[in-house]
């Protein structure tokens, strides 16, 4: 996210491009490991504390990172349209 900021407050089209399509990736990334891992758990949200926390605590940032990735792509959508500029970038300082 630093990089693309900086990326698109000194005018580098590729490299803000580029370094938010790799914030996406991540957040995906995570996502999906997120999911591998609820599958492959040896307990559940009904076994306990523990079981009550993690879910807990990894469920509120799953939902986090999947909103943050959703309100990246669209950014990222209004970097490939030219609808954000280096002096217009109010939605991609919000989404951050």
């Amino acid at each position: 996210m630093t990089w693309a900021h900086h990326s698109i407050l000194n005018n580098l089209f590729s490299k803000r491009v580029v370094s938010l399509g790799v914030t996406i990736f991540l957040g995906a990334y995570f996502l999906v490991m997120q999911w591998a891992e609820y599958n492959e758990a040896q307990f559940s949200i009904s076994d306990g504390v523990y079981g009550r926390t993690f879910f807990l605590a990894t469920g509120f940032h799953g939902i986090h990172v999947t909103i943050g990735t959703i309100f990246l792509a669209y950014v990222i959508y209004n970097l490939l349209t030219s609808k954000i500029t280096w002096s217009h970038h109010f939605s991609f300082e919000a989404a951050a």
